[in-house]
């Protein structure tokens, strides 16, 4: 998206458009409570419930992965999509499920709808990578 300010135009990218490193925090947050209520994924999720540790570092690479694919810095260090989801064959009803869940925490965290169609179109290119691996 680019805004002109007199004759220069200011390129904002999807990172600076979710709130930076904050922002995207929150959605991971949103989304990764939605995916413990969510009844088509919750069970991948609830093993986990009682290693905060782990929670934590999925959710760290989760947001820097994030960060790094709109446009933020580039700290992610973490397995490709594919490697990350090797073994855990994910349909395609749980990839949409946890895709909707990243859609609907954006639509309460009251994201602009630009926004949410960017990751929404993210969400569907990094399908191949995740589904049936």
């Amino acid at each position: 998206m680019s805004m002109s300010v007199g004759r220069e135009f200011i390129t904002v990218t999807l990172f600076e458009r979710l709130g930076g490193a904050a922002g995207i925090r929150r959605i991971v947050d949103g989304a990764i409570a939605a995916h413990l209520c969510n009844p088509v994924i919750r069970e991948r999720f609830v093993p986990y419930e009682d290693r905060p540790e782990y929670v934590e570092e999925v959710k760290q690479h989760t947001c820097d992965f994030f960060a790094a694919g709109a446009g933020g810095p580039d700290n992610y260090r973490g397995r490709s999509m594919a490697e990350a989801h090797r073994g855990m064959n994910i349909n395609a009803a749980e990839y949409e499920a946890a895709s909707d869940d990243i859609l609907k925490t954006m639509s309460a965290l009251n994201y602009d709808s630009t926004s949410c169609k960017t990751v929404r179109e993210i969400l569907r290119s990094l399908e191949k990578d995740i589904l049936h691996k």
